[in-house]
């Protein structure tokens, strides 16, 4: 199990462990601590277009790590406005600084955010103690 005290406060949680920051207009997303440990070593990232649409918890990209290949899904319906072009040469940055510079995307919101999507980080860190 992660370290709970490596869930940030002020971020939002996806059950599917990705995390994302309201940034002005957009989102900021990537996945959480625990998810990088289960995945193991990150060796490639499939960064999906600028522009590309996606439904809320729609697959936006996937990871490929020593151990398997993972989807990751949008925490809310929107359009790609950027992606951290650091991750094709540099994976390993989702395990090495999941929350800062191992983030993901970028994505502008289909419909404003009522700041209640998605889980608090109490509410993820009881998801994640639970059996």
């Amino acid at each position: 199990m992660s370290d709970p005290s490596v869930i940030p406060d002020a971020l939002r949680y996806t059950a599917d462990h990705e995390w994302f920051r309201p940034d002005g207009t957009e989102v900021l997303v990537g996945v959480t601590d625990h998810a990088q440990q289960q995945l193991t070593d990150v060796v490639f990232v499939d960064l999906p277009p600028i522009g590309k649409t996606v439904e809320p918890h729609g697959t936006v990209l996937t990871l490929e790590s020593v151990k398997t290949v993972s989807d990751v899904y949008a925490p809310v319906g929107g359009t790609v406005t950027a992606v951290n072009d650091q991750l094709k040469a540099h994976p390993e940055l989702i395990n090495q600084d999941p929350y800062g510079n191992g983030w993901l995307f970028r994505l502008r919101p289909t419909a404003p955010l009522a700041g209640t999507e998605g889980l608090s980080a109490t509410e993820y860190k009881a998801r994640l103690a639970a059996p």
